[in-house]
């Protein structure tokens, strides 16, 4: 039932006679949130699922981020929100972990509870975002970053928790609320991401419906979402299928789309740190990270010395015969040029893969090593498992062109191990990729290991690179004429 009148007026006393956290009075969005609770029944919240922001349909996910949206005009709203999600986060972090490896089977949990605190620490917030002022003879130009408003994003089953975490506190801090169409092999960790994320906001005075979703998942419900009128901005992380799928709707979109990222090793490389760096970097998470290094180009002179110290650091060479036998197991079509990884083998832990093929390996293994040329699967398709070709190239000039042709102009990450700036710098140039690393894992482009804020959505097809909060901003002008030049 509504509340009465004085119902209302009773919580609103309570309310505005107590003080927020900071010391301050409540805001009013703290009051609107109160009244929602003590009504019956709640217009923004499922209570058939009994978790925040997740409802049957993406016309009532899409009211409900509506309503949120206009609730979080205010940057210091914005910032209590964020702090009580990244303290509330940090609490669940390995419970989510654990949850998408269960409910997926993907990846492993030590990697995805690395990858969701990354994202709770590493995500920038408010401070990402920078007016612009310029003044001069005829007065002063003022330059905003203004929300969008309803952002409707798709995020994969490989990273969920991380995804929305990572796009959940960007878009908030831009002042955008959320309709998120979920992968359906993760839906379940998905909403539970969401729903604490939106508890985190109820807490501290925010909106509880800022992130929604919908319980069902599915690609009528995405394609609904493409095409809704209360959605103001797509963003679409995931394969090449449902970015055309995005694109083929009238809204603009923000869209990250598949890598097959190298790695070339030349013979000036200090070979132990670059061995060291290369498993760190592709047997995190099983592979399944899209920035992994996926094949290595080494120089002929020194692939041997780099085999060997691959083998130190917890990875298995397969012999020629093993490696036919596992290509064997996890791709269909094979051998032939139509050749596809199986996806019931993505993400597998190596000695799962190695039971495959009758070979024990150790559970420490943490990657499998395979010599093969540069036209052979293994090497042209995203594998998006804990197996790695190695292929020897002639110099390094060869092996920086074959790095360009695995990469098939996907623009999304590569790297390079060498002391050579010259050999860097032509690398770099001839990648052209949202991401090139020098001399570290492919994680280090994410800000794990390196410098920089994180990222989980790297927008290549449409060109903003890594995503943060200044990504999913409209800019906005204001002038004022003849005023306000004090020079």
């Amino acid at each position: 039932m509504p509340l009465t009148e004085r119902e209302i007026r009773t919580i609103v006393d309570r309310i505005t006679g107590e003080l927020d956290r900071s010391g301050r009075a409540a805001t009013p969005s703290a009051v609107a949130t109160a009244a929602r609770r003590e009504s019956s029944p709640s217009p923004t919240t499922d209570r058939s699922h009994n978790l925040l922001g997740i409802f049957e349909t993406v016309d009532q996910a899409a009211a409900a981020a509506r309503s949120a949206q206009a609730e979080i005009r205010t940057l210091e709203l914005r910032d209590r929100i964020i702090a009580n999600q990244r303290k509330r986060l940090g609490e669940s972090a390995l419970a989510l972990a654990e949850e998408a490896v269960a409910e997926t089977k993907l990846g492993n949990v030590r990697s995805k509870t690395l990858k969701n605190q990354l994202v709770i620490d590493r995500t920038p917030g408010t401070e990402d975002l920078h007016p612009e002022i310029l003044s001069g003879d005829h007065g002063l130009t003022l330059t905003e970053l203004a929300p969008w408003g309803v952002i409707g994003a798709v995020t994969p089953s490989t990273n969920p928790a991380a995804t929305i975490i990572n796009n959940g506190i960007s878009m908030i801090a831009s002042g955008n609320a959320v309709v998120f169409g979920a992968h359906p092999l993760a839906k379940k960790v998905t909403n539970h991401t969401i729903h604490l994320m939106n508890a985190a906001s109820a807490e501290v005075g925010g909106p509880e419906t800022l992130l929604t979703a919908v319980s069902e998942p599915s690609i009528e419900a995405a394609q609904a979402m493409f095409h809704h009128r209360g959605i103001d901005l797509l963003v679409v992380t995931g394969g090449g299928g449902v970015v055309r799928a995005a694109q083929e709707s009238d809204k603009r979109v923000i869209a990250a789309g598949p890598g097959n990222p190298p790695v070339v090793v030349d013979r000036t490389a200090d070979l132990a740190q670059a061995a060291r760096d290369i498993v760190a970097g592709a047997g995190f998470d099983n592979n399944i990270v899209c920035t992994c290094e996926k094949e290595i180009l080494a120089e002929g002179s020194i692939a041997d010395e780099l085999l060997s110290e691959l083998q130190r650091n917890d990875a298995v060479l397969l012999s020629i015969d093993e490696a036919e036998a596992l290509a064997r197991a996890i791709l269909t079509d094979y051998p032939g040029p139509e050749a596809r990884m199986n996806k019931e083998f993505v993400g597998k832990d190596p000695s799962v893969l190695g039971e495959l093929i009758g070979k024990r390996v150790p559970e420490s293994t943490r990657l499998l090593v395979a010599e093969t040329g540069k036209d052979h699967p293994f090497a042209f398709l995203e594998l998006l498992t804990p197996v790695i070709p190695l292929i020897r190239c002639p110099d390094v000039d060869t092996a920086i062109d074959w790095a360009v042709e695995l990469e098939h102009d996907f623009k999304h990450t590569a790297c390079m191990h060498s002391k050579n700036l010259d050999a860097l710098h032509r690398m770099a140039v001839a990648m052209n990729c949202s991401i090139f690393v020098k001399n570290g894992p492919n994680l280090a482009g994410l800000g794990f290991g390196g410098e920089g804020p994180t990222a989980m959505t790297i927008s290549t097809p449409t060109g903003e690179g890594p995503t943060s909060a200044r990504t999913f901003i409209r800019r906005r002008r204001c002038v004022l004429v003849d005023y306000f030049r004090i020079v």
